[in-house]
């Protein structure tokens, strides 16, 4: 039988396992998916570029005020970064019309009927709005769901602090 000292030396080493796998980056899936006017939107086509995917619903009211802070970024960023929002059904191509003339939306949202969604989230309950922070070199470096933890992401400055860190030159290596 293994005693409480070895006990907690395994469950801290498994929990410090945990906690590395779940910061590795992982690939972002590929998709090319069609906005409301019809044009065409590959992912492959930002790479160069850090990317906000956002996956979103137009009925969400997180979602809306979320938009607003997205265009702070717009105004901060310019073209160094890429927003691409997805919205899957019960929208439609109407909705996301209205969405996007309601709020004055410049970035790009597309219409996905469940397969981009499916090979991000992972895990068959969506909390909206649902974003990932996509690198220059198109791996995933971070996925926030709306809750009260991840509240900064969406309201406040968390998501500028990741940004500012994504963006910023590379130090050199030191010998």
């Amino acid at each position: 039988m293994l005693r409480s000292k070895e006990m907690r030396t395994i469950l801290l080493s498994a929990l410090l396992a945990a906690s590395l796998f779940a910061q590795i980056a992982r690939r972002a899936p590929g998709f090319a998916l069609a906005d409301t006017k019809g044009q065409w939107h590959d992912l492959y086509d930002y790479r160069g570029k850090v990317v906000i995917l956002e996956f979103m619903q137009t009925s969400c009211p997180h979602c809306a005020s979320f938009a607003q802070l997205l265009k702070k970024v717009e105004q901060k960023y310019g073209d160094k970064v890429a927003i691409l929002a997805v919205a899957n059904p019960p929208d439609s191509g109407d909705a996301i019309v209205k969405f996007i003339a309601g709020h004055q939306i410049s970035y790009p949202i597309v219409f996905d009927m469940g397969q981009v969604a499916y090979s991000y989230v992972r895990k068959p309950h969506v909390d909206l709005p649902q974003i990932y922070l996509i690198d220059a070199n198109g791996m995933i470096v971070g996925d926030f769901a709306y809750s009260p933890m991840t509240r900064d992401f969406f309201e406040g400055n968390a998501l500028f602090n990741q940004l500012d860190r994504l963006l910023a030159p590379a130090t050199p290596a030191r010998k």
